[in-house]
């Protein structure tokens, strides 16, 4: 593995879930190995989870950490190549990629879709941009269309928590007052179609995923049948992918319930977290024994850490 910004970079999925399972039971069992190297973590958007479980990741391996919000403590970067820098921009993002190399053995690039334009932001431009002038590994913390590192935690999780080989696991697309990027349900799609699992989609109509993500994934748009017999809902907002960067309006009632939960299988709820309360779910789903979305919270750290190990024994 040579970067991390997709499933496609992992040769063996298996083979890391183990890795970070093992890892989650003697988390300083590699502690010598990132000993002289210096992670640096560049946020173009904010974080919580993934920049204090990166850290910690980083840290249980030995490892120097190093973070910059670049919108409040860098200088504001220019993405166009041949550009005539007299406008508003200080630094070219190959130069930032550049220099950050040489400070850095890996470097995490977070960064929001813009939902304005559906083209440039499914190009991926500054993570594509890190990758091409960047000399060390370079890890997604959250691209425009993608969070890796999320969705490996989702898939450890469901592998700690599952009572049955093949579960039911059902992405439920859930209300929300503000146009979020479809990331985290693309990347969650494209990681679970690839273990072991009954995967279904649901979301009112006009909020279908990019047909690349849900190709021979069953999507349905009522989300009772969805629910029923599912042994984990998975509860994520994303604004329209069709009419891009749409909110729903007037559908409340895709919030997930306890009443909605009954028609499961005595499903985990899990959710990526921060999440509005009684908007995506009721505080009674969050705060029941089967919420699993603190469990979901912690595995961030093993997850980052797995990829960590992996690109550093390269």
């Amino acid at each position: 593995m040579k970067n991390f910004t997709s499933l496609l970079d992992v040769n063996n999925l298996d083979s890391l879930i183990t890795k970070a399972l093992d890892l989650k039971k003697n988390p300083l069992a590699h502690f010598k190995r990132g000993r002289g190297k210096t992670l640096g973590l560049i946020f173009f958007n904010p974080s919580l989870r993934t920049r204090l479980s990166s850290q910690k990741a980083a840290a249980n391996l030995g490892m120097n950490v190093m973070v910059i919000n670049i919108n409040e403590d860098g200088w504001k970067i220019e993405l166009e190549d041949g550009s005539i820098m007299n406008f508003d921009t200080q630094e070219h993002i190959k130069d930032a990629a550049k220099v950050i190399s040489q400070y850095c053995d890996i470097i995490g690039i977070r960064t929001f879709a813009s939902l304005k334009n559906q083209k440039k932001d499914y190009e991926e431009i500054i993570i594509n941009k890190f990758l091409e002038y960047a000399s060390v590994p370079v890890i997604s913390l959250e691209s425009a269309t993608l969070h890796p590192l999320q969705s490996f935690a989702d898939v450890i999780t469901i592998e700690e928590y599952k009572k049955t080989k093949k579960p039911k696991v059902v992405l439920s697309w859930a209300p929300h007052p503000k146009a979020l990027p479809q990331a985290v349900a693309n990347s969650f799609v494209q990681w679970i179609k690839n273990t072991d699992v009954e995967l279904v989609i649901t979301n009112p109509k006009g909020f279908d995923l990019a047909p690349s993500f849900t190709k021979d994934v069953k999507v349905i748009d009522n989300q009772d049948e969805a629910l029923k017999d599912a042994d984990f809902v998975y509860a994520k907002n994303w604004s329209s992918f069709d009419n891009y960067g749409a909110i729903g309006t007037g559908l409340d009632d895709w919030k997930i319930t306890v009443e909605k939960m009954k028609l499961t299988n005595n499903a985990k709820f899990m959710h990526c977290l921060p999440i509005r309360r009684n908007v995506i779910a009721d505080d009674a789903v969050l705060d029941s024994e089967n919420s699993l979305i603190y469990e979901l919270a912690n595995n961030r750290t093993y997850a980052a850490q797995a990829v960590l190990l992996k690109l550093l024994e390269q």
